[in-house]
Protein backbone atom coordinates (compact mmCIF):
# COMPACT_ATOMS: atom_id res chain seq x y z
CA UNK A 1 0.00 0.00 0.00
CA UNK A 2 1.15 3.31 -1.22
CA UNK A 3 1.35 6.58 0.88
CA UNK A 4 0.68 9.45 -0.98
CA UNK A 5 0.94 13.24 0.45
CA UNK A 6 -2.28 15.47 -0.37
CA UNK A 7 -1.16 18.82 0.58
CA UNK A 8 0.20 17.67 3.97
CA UNK A 9 -2.55 15.46 4.74
CA UNK A 10 -0.98 11.51 3.99
CA UNK A 11 -3.57 8.83 2.56
CA UNK A 12 -3.45 4.98 2.02
CA UNK A 13 -4.19 4.25 -1.71
CA UNK A 14 -3.61 1.03 -3.61
CA UNK A 15 -2.73 1.51 -7.35
CA UNK A 16 -2.52 -1.49 -10.11
CA UNK A 17 1.09 -1.06 -9.99
CA UNK A 18 2.03 -2.19 -6.79
CA UNK A 19 -1.38 -4.81 -6.69
CA UNK A 20 -1.52 -6.25 -10.25
CA UNK A 21 -4.43 -7.69 -11.80
CA UNK A 22 -3.05 -11.34 -11.80
CA UNK A 23 -2.73 -11.00 -7.80
CA UNK A 24 -6.37 -10.00 -7.81
CA UNK A 25 -7.03 -13.05 -9.61
CA UNK A 26 -5.18 -15.39 -7.42
CA UNK A 27 -6.37 -13.84 -4.43
CA UNK A 28 -9.91 -14.83 -5.43
CA UNK A 29 -9.57 -17.98 -7.66
CA UNK A 30 -11.60 -20.05 -5.36
CA UNK A 31 -14.17 -17.39 -4.90
CA UNK A 32 -17.79 -17.11 -6.79
CA UNK A 33 -18.66 -13.59 -7.19
CA UNK A 34 -22.22 -13.17 -7.18
CA UNK A 35 -23.82 -9.56 -8.32
CA UNK A 36 -27.23 -8.65 -7.08
CA UNK A 37 -28.81 -6.18 -8.85
CA UNK A 38 -28.35 -5.20 -12.87
CA UNK A 39 -29.29 -2.08 -13.29
CA UNK A 40 -26.74 1.13 -12.42
CA UNK A 41 -23.68 -0.28 -11.23
CA UNK A 42 -24.39 -3.89 -11.58
CA UNK A 43 -23.50 -4.47 -15.70
CA UNK A 44 -20.44 -2.48 -15.29
CA UNK A 45 -18.57 -4.13 -12.01
CA UNK A 46 -19.89 -7.38 -13.52
CA UNK A 47 -18.73 -7.29 -17.29
CA UNK A 48 -15.49 -5.92 -16.05
CA UNK A 49 -14.95 -8.65 -13.79
CA UNK A 50 -15.79 -11.13 -16.47
CA UNK A 51 -13.37 -9.63 -18.80
CA UNK A 52 -10.79 -9.77 -16.39
CA UNK A 53 -10.98 -13.83 -15.59
CA UNK A 54 -13.05 -13.58 -12.31
CA UNK A 55 -15.82 -16.38 -11.97
CA UNK A 56 -19.10 -13.96 -11.58
CA UNK A 57 -22.12 -14.83 -11.69
CA UNK A 58 -25.54 -12.54 -11.56
CA UNK A 59 -28.81 -12.30 -9.21
CA UNK A 60 -31.63 -11.23 -10.91
CA UNK A 61 -35.44 -11.05 -10.93
CA UNK A 62 -36.91 -13.41 -13.56
CA UNK A 63 -38.93 -11.99 -16.41
CA UNK A 64 -37.97 -8.42 -15.51
CA UNK A 65 -36.18 -5.53 -17.80
CA UNK A 66 -32.84 -5.97 -16.40
CA UNK A 67 -33.12 -9.92 -16.46
CA UNK A 68 -33.62 -8.85 -20.45
CA UNK A 69 -30.41 -6.80 -19.98
CA UNK A 70 -28.73 -9.15 -18.66
CA UNK A 71 -29.62 -12.03 -21.12
CA UNK A 72 -28.42 -9.93 -23.76
CA UNK A 73 -24.59 -9.01 -22.61
CA UNK A 74 -23.94 -12.38 -22.54
CA UNK A 75 -24.92 -14.00 -19.02
CA UNK A 76 -26.31 -17.48 -19.50
CA UNK A 77 -29.28 -18.51 -17.71
CA UNK A 78 -28.63 -21.50 -15.66
CA UNK A 79 -24.91 -21.09 -16.29
CA UNK A 80 -24.20 -17.35 -14.98
CA UNK A 81 -27.70 -15.90 -14.60
CA UNK A 82 -29.99 -17.31 -11.92
CA UNK A 83 -32.76 -15.68 -10.03
CA UNK A 84 -31.59 -13.81 -6.65
CA UNK A 85 -31.94 -16.30 -4.08
CA UNK A 86 -29.87 -18.74 -5.84
CA UNK A 87 -27.16 -16.73 -6.91
CA UNK A 88 -27.24 -15.86 -3.00
CA UNK A 89 -26.70 -19.64 -2.26
CA UNK A 90 -23.67 -19.86 -4.57
CA UNK A 91 -22.18 -16.79 -3.57
CA UNK A 92 -19.11 -16.83 -1.51
CA UNK A 93 -19.17 -12.85 -2.22
CA UNK A 94 -22.43 -11.16 -2.32
CA UNK A 95 -22.31 -8.23 -4.35
CA UNK A 96 -24.81 -6.35 -3.05
CA UNK A 97 -25.57 -3.53 -6.18
CA UNK A 98 -29.12 -3.06 -5.99
CA UNK A 99 -30.68 0.53 -5.08
CA UNK A 100 -30.67 1.66 -1.90
CA UNK A 101 -34.93 0.76 -1.68
CA UNK A 102 -34.14 -1.92 -3.75
CA UNK A 103 -31.49 -3.55 -0.62
CA UNK A 104 -34.06 -2.51 2.26
CA UNK A 105 -36.81 -4.57 0.32
CA UNK A 106 -34.91 -7.79 -0.56
CA UNK A 107 -32.84 -7.41 2.39
CA UNK A 108 -34.31 -10.50 4.68
CA UNK A 109 -34.04 -12.70 0.98
CA UNK A 110 -30.21 -12.26 1.18
CA UNK A 111 -29.34 -12.55 5.09
CA UNK A 112 -30.62 -16.00 4.66
CA UNK A 113 -27.50 -17.08 2.83
CA UNK A 114 -24.95 -15.18 4.10
CA UNK A 115 -23.40 -17.81 5.63
CA UNK A 116 -20.31 -17.79 8.02
CA UNK A 117 -17.14 -17.05 5.90
CA UNK A 118 -18.91 -15.34 3.26
CA UNK A 119 -18.25 -11.31 2.24
CA UNK A 120 -21.08 -8.88 1.68
CA UNK A 121 -20.02 -6.36 -0.50
CA UNK A 122 -21.79 -2.79 -1.34
CA UNK A 123 -20.75 -0.14 -3.31
CA UNK A 124 -22.44 2.45 -1.41
CA UNK A 125 -22.44 2.99 2.45
CA UNK A 126 -25.82 3.74 2.82
CA UNK A 127 -27.75 0.64 3.71
CA UNK A 128 -24.67 -0.20 6.50
CA UNK A 129 -24.20 3.88 7.76
CA UNK A 130 -28.12 4.39 8.40
CA UNK A 131 -28.77 0.72 9.71
CA UNK A 132 -31.54 1.92 12.22
CA UNK A 133 -33.48 2.89 9.29
CA UNK A 134 -32.86 0.16 6.84
CA UNK A 135 -32.73 -2.88 9.29
CA UNK A 136 -29.47 -3.73 7.12
CA UNK A 137 -27.42 -5.28 9.97
CA UNK A 138 -24.93 -8.24 8.53
CA UNK A 139 -24.49 -11.49 11.00
CA UNK A 140 -21.18 -11.10 12.64
CA UNK A 141 -19.48 -13.99 11.00
CA UNK A 142 -19.28 -12.41 7.08
CA UNK A 143 -16.65 -9.52 6.02
CA UNK A 144 -18.51 -6.65 5.28
CA UNK A 145 -16.61 -4.16 2.77
CA UNK A 146 -17.07 -1.63 0.30
CA UNK A 147 -15.92 -0.73 -2.74
CA UNK A 148 -17.16 2.50 -3.98
CA UNK A 149 -16.51 3.38 -8.04
CA UNK A 150 -16.12 7.75 -8.23
CA UNK A 151 -18.54 7.42 -11.40
CA UNK A 152 -21.61 5.39 -13.19
CA UNK A 153 -21.40 2.11 -13.96
CA UNK A 154 -21.70 3.10 -17.56
CA UNK A 155 -18.47 5.38 -16.96
CA UNK A 156 -16.92 2.62 -15.32
CA UNK A 157 -17.75 0.19 -17.94
CA UNK A 158 -16.57 2.94 -20.94
CA UNK A 159 -13.04 3.69 -19.32
CA UNK A 160 -12.50 0.26 -18.54
CA UNK A 161 -13.03 -0.68 -22.31
CA UNK A 162 -10.64 2.44 -23.31
CA UNK A 163 -7.84 0.49 -21.03
CA UNK A 164 -8.19 3.64 -18.47
CA UNK A 165 -9.84 3.08 -15.21
CA UNK A 166 -12.63 4.94 -12.55
CA UNK A 167 -10.91 5.71 -8.85
CA UNK A 168 -12.74 3.94 -6.36
CA UNK A 169 -13.01 4.16 -2.32
CA UNK A 170 -12.66 1.16 0.07
CA UNK A 171 -13.70 0.37 3.08
CA UNK A 172 -13.97 -2.37 5.73
CA UNK A 173 -16.91 -2.25 8.30
CA UNK A 174 -16.09 -5.76 9.49
CA UNK A 175 -13.24 -8.44 8.98
CA UNK A 176 -14.76 -11.72 10.25
CA UNK A 177 -11.94 -13.66 8.24
CA UNK A 178 -9.02 -11.95 8.39
CA UNK A 179 -9.23 -11.85 4.27
CA UNK A 180 -11.86 -8.52 4.31
CA UNK A 181 -8.28 -6.48 3.20
CA UNK A 182 -7.52 -8.34 0.32
CA UNK A 183 -10.65 -9.56 -1.03
CA UNK A 184 -12.16 -5.92 -1.12
CA UNK A 185 -8.76 -4.82 -2.73
CA UNK A 186 -8.31 -7.27 -4.99
CA UNK A 187 -12.26 -6.85 -6.11
CA UNK A 188 -11.52 -3.27 -6.17
CA UNK A 189 -9.00 -4.06 -9.21
CA UNK A 190 -10.78 -6.46 -10.64
CA UNK A 191 -13.80 -3.99 -11.19
CA UNK A 192 -11.80 -1.79 -13.53
CA UNK A 193 -10.44 0.83 -10.27
CA UNK A 194 -7.69 3.46 -11.27
CA UNK A 195 -6.62 3.57 -7.88
CA UNK A 196 -8.07 3.05 -4.72
CA UNK A 197 -8.20 5.24 -1.53
CA UNK A 198 -9.35 4.53 2.11
CA UNK A 199 -12.46 5.51 3.55
CA UNK A 200 -15.81 4.33 6.15
CA UNK A 201 -18.90 3.62 5.25
CA UNK A 202 -20.08 6.82 6.64
CA UNK A 203 -17.64 9.02 5.14
CA UNK A 204 -18.26 7.03 1.83
CA UNK A 205 -22.31 8.00 2.18
CA UNK A 206 -21.70 11.85 3.47
CA UNK A 207 -19.80 12.38 0.78
CA UNK A 208 -21.26 10.70 -2.00
CA UNK A 209 -24.62 12.43 -0.84
CA UNK A 210 -23.26 15.56 -0.54
CA UNK A 211 -21.81 15.67 -3.37
CA UNK A 212 -24.82 13.86 -5.24
CA UNK A 213 -26.57 17.04 -4.21
CA UNK A 214 -23.97 19.51 -4.99
CA UNK A 215 -21.36 19.93 -7.15
CA UNK A 216 -22.02 16.72 -9.22
CA UNK A 217 -25.39 17.06 -9.77
CA UNK A 218 -27.70 19.20 -7.73
CA UNK A 219 -25.26 22.47 -7.54
CA UNK A 220 -24.36 22.59 -11.32
CA UNK A 221 -27.82 21.75 -12.40
CA UNK A 222 -29.28 25.08 -10.50
CA UNK A 223 -25.96 26.81 -11.42
CA UNK A 224 -26.74 26.44 -15.15
CA UNK A 225 -30.34 27.16 -14.41
CA UNK A 226 -29.55 30.37 -13.08
CA UNK A 227 -26.81 31.27 -15.54
CA UNK A 228 -28.77 30.87 -18.57
CA UNK A 229 -31.51 32.38 -17.15
CA UNK A 230 -30.09 35.54 -16.60
CA UNK A 231 -28.85 35.57 -20.09
CA UNK A 232 -31.70 35.12 -21.88
CA UNK A 233 -33.75 37.82 -19.51
CA UNK A 234 -31.11 40.24 -21.24
CA UNK A 235 -31.23 39.47 -24.62
CA UNK A 236 -29.23 36.51 -25.45
CA UNK A 237 -30.21 33.74 -27.98
CA UNK A 238 -30.62 30.29 -26.33
CA UNK A 239 -27.64 29.32 -28.33
CA UNK A 240 -25.48 31.85 -27.26
CA UNK A 241 -26.93 30.89 -23.76
CA UNK A 242 -26.67 27.63 -23.76
CA UNK A 243 -23.31 27.51 -25.17
CA UNK A 244 -21.77 30.09 -22.79
CA UNK A 245 -23.09 28.13 -19.95
CA UNK A 246 -22.99 24.39 -21.03
CA UNK A 247 -21.19 23.76 -23.79
CA UNK A 248 -18.16 25.77 -23.67
CA UNK A 249 -17.69 24.12 -19.70
CA UNK A 250 -18.13 20.40 -20.72
CA UNK A 251 -16.61 20.25 -24.00
CA UNK A 252 -13.65 22.76 -23.71
CA UNK A 253 -12.63 23.72 -20.25
CA UNK A 254 -13.50 20.36 -18.12
CA UNK A 255 -11.38 18.50 -20.09
CA UNK A 256 -8.61 20.62 -19.36
CA UNK A 257 -9.11 20.86 -15.70
CA UNK A 258 -9.55 16.99 -15.61
CA UNK A 259 -5.97 17.06 -16.91
CA UNK A 260 -4.00 19.79 -15.50
CA UNK A 261 -6.09 21.21 -12.49
CA UNK A 262 -7.82 24.20 -12.44
CA UNK A 263 -4.62 26.70 -11.69
CA UNK A 264 -3.55 25.19 -15.31
CA UNK A 265 -7.06 26.42 -17.15
CA UNK A 266 -6.57 29.54 -15.36
CA UNK A 267 -3.61 30.17 -16.51
CA UNK A 268 -4.35 29.40 -20.42
CA UNK A 269 -7.25 31.17 -20.99
CA UNK A 270 -7.11 34.76 -21.86
CA UNK A 271 -5.72 37.48 -19.48
CA UNK A 272 -9.66 38.91 -19.56
CA UNK A 273 -10.96 35.72 -17.84
CA UNK A 274 -8.61 35.26 -15.92
CA UNK A 275 -9.00 38.58 -13.88
CA UNK A 276 -12.72 37.84 -13.43
CA UNK A 277 -12.64 34.12 -13.04
CA UNK A 278 -10.23 34.99 -9.79
CA UNK A 279 -12.49 38.20 -8.96
CA UNK A 280 -15.68 36.30 -9.22
CA UNK A 281 -14.95 32.59 -7.16
CA UNK A 282 -14.58 33.76 -3.96
CA UNK A 283 -18.57 35.55 -4.06
CA UNK A 284 -19.23 32.03 -5.45
CA UNK A 285 -17.80 30.79 -2.51
CA UNK A 286 -19.15 32.83 -0.04
CA UNK A 287 -22.56 32.90 -1.27
CA UNK A 288 -22.73 28.62 -1.60
CA UNK A 289 -20.47 27.86 1.14
CA UNK A 290 -23.79 28.18 3.73
CA UNK A 291 -26.01 25.82 1.63
CA UNK A 292 -23.61 23.04 1.12
CA UNK A 293 -23.09 23.18 5.22
CA UNK A 294 -27.08 22.66 5.38
CA UNK A 295 -26.73 20.38 2.73
CA UNK A 296 -24.13 18.10 5.05
CA UNK A 297 -25.78 18.76 8.52
CA UNK A 298 -29.07 16.94 6.33
CA UNK A 299 -27.14 14.40 5.30
CA UNK A 300 -25.05 13.72 9.02
CA UNK A 301 -28.46 14.00 10.82
CA UNK A 302 -29.99 11.38 8.12
CA UNK A 303 -32.36 13.37 7.08
CA UNK A 304 -31.91 12.85 3.27
CA UNK A 305 -31.65 9.03 3.58
CA UNK A 306 -34.86 9.31 5.07
CA UNK A 307 -36.28 11.27 2.40
CA UNK A 308 -34.64 9.19 0.09
CA UNK A 309 -36.23 5.75 1.67
CA UNK A 310 -39.64 7.11 2.17
CA UNK A 311 -40.07 8.60 -1.70
CA UNK A 312 -38.36 5.80 -3.30
CA UNK A 313 -40.12 3.34 -1.79
CA UNK A 314 -43.78 4.32 -3.02
CA UNK A 315 -45.70 2.41 -5.66
CA UNK A 316 -46.03 5.68 -7.97
CA UNK A 317 -42.32 7.21 -7.48
CA UNK A 318 -41.23 5.91 -11.17
CA UNK A 319 -44.12 8.02 -12.62
CA UNK A 320 -43.54 10.47 -9.98
CA UNK A 321 -39.85 10.73 -11.33
CA UNK A 322 -40.66 10.85 -14.74
CA UNK A 323 -42.84 13.78 -14.54
CA UNK A 324 -40.02 15.60 -12.68
CA UNK A 325 -37.06 14.69 -15.78
CA UNK A 326 -39.73 15.64 -18.09
CA UNK A 327 -39.84 19.45 -16.69
CA UNK A 328 -35.94 19.52 -17.24
CA UNK A 329 -35.81 17.31 -20.34
CA UNK A 330 -38.54 20.13 -22.15
CA UNK A 331 -36.99 22.91 -20.23
CA UNK A 332 -35.92 25.59 -23.16
CA UNK A 333 -32.02 25.15 -21.76
CA UNK A 334 -31.86 21.52 -22.56
CA UNK A 335 -33.84 21.37 -25.86
CA UNK A 336 -31.86 23.61 -27.31
CA UNK A 337 -28.71 21.72 -26.01
CA UNK A 338 -30.36 18.81 -28.16
CA UNK A 339 -29.96 20.86 -31.05
CA UNK A 340 -26.61 22.09 -30.16
CA UNK A 341 -25.24 18.57 -29.87
CA UNK A 342 -26.58 17.65 -33.08
CA UNK A 343 -23.79 20.78 -34.58
CA UNK A 344 -20.82 18.97 -33.06
CA UNK A 345 -18.50 17.90 -35.88
CA UNK A 346 -18.23 13.97 -36.16
CA UNK A 347 -15.30 12.27 -34.67
CA UNK A 348 -12.84 11.85 -38.11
Amino acid sequence: MAKLNFGGVVENVVTREEYPLDKAKEILSNETIAIIGYGVQGPGQALNLRDNGFNVIIGQRKNSKTWDKALADGWVEGETLFGIEEACEKGTIIQYLLSDAGQIAVWPTVKKYLTKGKALYFSHGFGITYSERTEIIPPKDVDVILVAPKGSGTSLRRMFLEGRGLNSSYAIHQDATGRAKERVVSLGIGVGSGYLFETTFKKEVYSDLTGERGTLMGAIQGIFEAQYNVLRENGHSPSEAFNETVEELTQSLMPLVAENGMDWMYANCSTTAQRGALDWKNKFRDAVKPVFTDLYKSVAKGEEAQRSIDSNSQDDYRENLEVELKELRDSEMWQTGIQVRKLRPEKE
